[in-house]
């Protein structure tokens, strides 16, 4: 009876919605939810609510007691799923006094065999808060072919003090997985003898519209390209933002329908910055980007780091863009994949191409670079190249797909796991 009335309270029900059918719902039974710890004696605290829920009254409730050491999972098995079509997993939480949740919450799906046996790691999936206080996660993935159930948990640990709801749990089929296609170019470039910013950029031009007819969704130029070989100082080509180089970027995104990074030195008052603009399809500046790490040759040559990670939203996705030094440490990378970027761009003078694949793979983004003399390449999220342009063959395109789903060995899914694993918490002098 108590069961009964848990899974009526708590809505919990597995959808399969078809593309030529009305959606039908799959009450799981009474028996099927359970709690689970690994040991008995670190097992948290599990119970129905009947009083709180996300949409309506009742959910399923985990608290530690105070012990840190505490760590379960609602659980249940479900095989009423086909294996090789794609899935969406729902469920709403709400935590109370959890100092990170992202690592505490443990939402996933273990795909296994007939025998109960983990056919590839288990799907990880991270919530994202919403105004009424309780986070949604949405995670798309497809049944694999070998698998004959899925083991749904619904974990929380790591947190003495805090405490968690779930509630309104769904398996969706989806009709078809989702697939945004980007066209990235990259240019491999160094202009020598001009002198003047405008004429670096006129022969940049020339490239970018090489780039530009093979319709590329964004072009990545390298860092400082109106300085580059024409012997002038950091100082004496800078310019404001707008700006000549701006303009003439613009002119040439609205032309090819493209978004354009380019790194430029900017000026503001009496600052000067080492920034990378972002222009989007219409040839209006979209967002910029002051580089915030700036190696002693710079700050000695007069140049101000900025101090701000920002992220910005385009027609196919989120993007951030950093600068050459930046890449020799994590922070800013990182700070821009926790912001929602997908794609980094990265316009550089020279560096560590081991350290920059190093950031695509820790991050899990894909990864443009841009540059005179290391590699300007498109990267995945495992670090292999996709694409590279060279001195013989300046401009290079690769389609990345972004809403790909990437299984590693041994891994699985890092582009969720890498977070719920992270520990921000932990302070670092």
């Amino acid at each position: 009876m108590f069961l009964r009335k848990l899974f009526h309270a708590a809505a919990v029900v597995f959808v399969l919605s078809l593309a030529a059918t009305q959606a039908a719902e799959i009450t799981i039974p009474d028996s099927a939810w359970h709690s689970w710890s690994p040991r008995d004696d670190i097992a948290p605290v599990f119970k129905f609510d009947s009083e709180v829920g996300h949409s309506g009254p009742g959910s399923f409730y985990i608290e530690p007691k105070g012990n840190p050491a505490a760590f379960g999972a609602w659980t249940c098995v479900v095989t009423n799923f086909v294996p090789g079509k794609t899935y969406r997993f729902e469920v709403w939480y709400r935590t109370v006094f959890t100092r990170n949740p992202v690592r505490s919450v443990i939402p996933r799906l273990e795909w296994q065999d007939s025998q109960g046996r983990a056919v590839r790691p288990p799907d990880f999936a991270i919530g994202k808060p919403q105004a009424d206080g309780w986070s949604k996660v949405a995670y798309v993935t497809t049944a694999p072919d070998d698998a004959r159930q899925v083991k749904v948990e619904l974990g929380f640990g790591f947190d003495a003090r805090g405490f968690v709801w779930f509630d309104d749990v769904k398996f969706v089929q989806e009709s078809k997985p989702p697939d945004r296609v980007v066209r990235v170019a990259t240019i491999h470039h160094r202009p020598h003898g001009n002198s003047s910013a405008a004429e670096n950029v006129e022969e940049f031009a020339k490239y970018i519209g090489q780039a530009g007819e093979q319709h590329p969704d964004i072009i990545c130029l390298p860092e400082g390209m109106t300085e580059v070989g024409t012997g002038l100082s950091y100082v004496e080509v800078s310019e404001s933002i707008p700006g000549p180089t701006t303009i003439r970027l613009g002119e040439l995104a609205a032309k090819y329908h493209t978004y354009i990074v380019a790194g430029i030195y900017e000026s503001s008052g009496k600052i000067v910055y080492n920034t990378a603009v972002l222009i989007d399809r219409q040839g209006n500046v979209a967002g910029k980007y002051c580089k915030t790490h700036l190696p002693r040759e710079e700050w000695e040559a007069g140049l101000t780091p900025g101090d701000e990670y920002p992220v910005f939203d385009t027609d196919f996705g989120k993007v951030g863009l950093f600068i050459c030094w930046d890449v020799q440490f994590p922070e800013p990378a990182r700070a821009m994949a926790l912001k929602g970027a997908e794609l980094l761009l990265l316009p550089i003078w020279g560096g560590s191409d081991v350290l920059t694949r190093a950031r695509a793979i820790e991050n899990h983004v894909y990864l443009v670079s841009s540059t005179y003399d290391m590699r300007s390449f498109v990267v995945d999220p495992t670090g292999e190249v996709l694409a590279e342009a060279t001195d013989k063959d300046p401009v290079a395109i690769a389609e990345v797909h972004l809403d790909k789903t990437i299984i590693q060995p041994w891994l699985g899914n890092m582009k969720y796991r890498t977070w719920k694993e992270r520990r921000p918490d932990i302070k670092v002098e």
